[in-house]
């Protein structure tokens, strides 16, 4: 019996939407993770770009548990001194909410090359409308998976 290695032949990606509104932020990026690398898939490769075309829609809705929107999420500008914070809140508040779930995914992906074009596969809208419809994405369901899926409040 031979181990199974995927070759670009073999790689078939998918169109998948994801609705975002009401779903805790950590459990949606693991999913989204596991979707971009394709470890949904039986015929995974850990070295190949196998996992789907993930759309998020409604980024803005997205739900945080316990005083998590009052973390603060650090970057530094490159200069001395040049550190700076956003709380989770004032960024789901601010002009680009779309940026805590991308922040999110990409923190559960391995650091790497593959996992930098893996991102690519990623496109995150504020919003309930996308320009993706020619791809015809299938629906994924997350908050019915689980019910600790979705928060209420």
């Amino acid at each position: 019996m031979k181990t199974f290695s995927a070759t670009p032949a073999d790689i078939d990606k998918q169109w998948v939407v994801i609705d975002a509104e009401g779903v805790v932020l950590g459990r949606l990026a693991s999913i989204i993770a596991m979707r971009l690398r394709g470890k949904h898939k039986p015929s995974f490769t850990p070295s190949m770009d196998m996992g789907d075309n993930v759309i998020v829609i409604n980024a803005e809705k997205v739900q945080v548990t316990g005083n998590k929107r009052n973390k603060p999420n650090y970057w530094h500008t490159g200069f001395p001194g040049g550190i700076k914070s956003r709380t989770t809140g004032q960024i789901l508040e601010g002009d680009h909410p779309e940026r805590v779930v991308m922040q999110a995914v990409k923190r559960m992906l391995p650091g790497g090359p593959l996992s930098r074009k893996q991102m690519t596969n990623l496109r995150v809208y504020a919003g309930a409308e996308h320009p993706h419809e020619a791809q015809s994405p299938t629906v994924l369901d997350v908050k019915s998976m689980n019910p600790k899926n979705t928060r209420s409040a």
